[in-house]
């Protein structure tokens, strides 16, 4: 965990693309609200293989976001059971489950419903809010933290020598 700790903070303070942070951060959102073991998880998983996104920040997120699941898990399971017994979607939901693919992603399953359409609601949002707080970090915060007496302290810590060694 500190060597992740140590790559995302690396990638914070390095010439890496706000964006790709952000993005990572934003796909490890579904994933952290959901059922690990499902189609959309693996289909995600194999957006962030693909597309440019910081792994570190996305292991990082799932990580946080996770702990943030479980207080955000109830919620989920009861916006899920809504909108599987709203009376007006019932027509939609069964055109779904007869589709293999459908079927296959879980969605007739509460807690994937809900947590999904949480992190879908969220995505954009988190992503804007996550790339101007890192260009925020890179611009004000950087500085002013590299002052701290506990800074320059970490800094002759092994934390900073794991830090250093994967800098370069």
């Amino acid at each position: 965990m500190l060597s992740s700790l140590a790559k995302l903070l690396n990638a914070l303070n390095s010439e890496v693309a706000p964006w790709q942070i952000a993005l990572a951060l934003c796909f490890a959102l579904p994933v952290a609200l959901t059922p690990f073991w499902g189609l959309h998880n693996l289909l995600i998983l194999l957006v962030v293989l693909l597309v440019r996104c910081n792994i570190s920040a996305f292991l990082f997120g799932l990580a946080v976001f996770s702990l943030l699941a479980m207080l955000i898990d109830p919620v989920s399971v009861r916006l899920g059971e809504s909108l599987l017994s709203n009376p007006g979607l019932q027509d939609f939901w069964t055109g779904l489950y007869q589709n293999d693919f459908w079927r296959l992603m879980g969605f007739n399953h509460t807690l994937t419903l809900g947590g999904f359409v949480i992190a879908a609601m969220a995505f954009a949002p988190l992503f804007v809010l996550l790339r101007v707080l890192i260009l925020q970090y890179r611009v004000k915060v950087m500085a002013w933290v590299n002052k701290l007496k506990i800074v320059q302290a970490l800094k002759a810590s092994k934390f900073y020598n794991i830090y250093q060694s994967l800098a370069g």
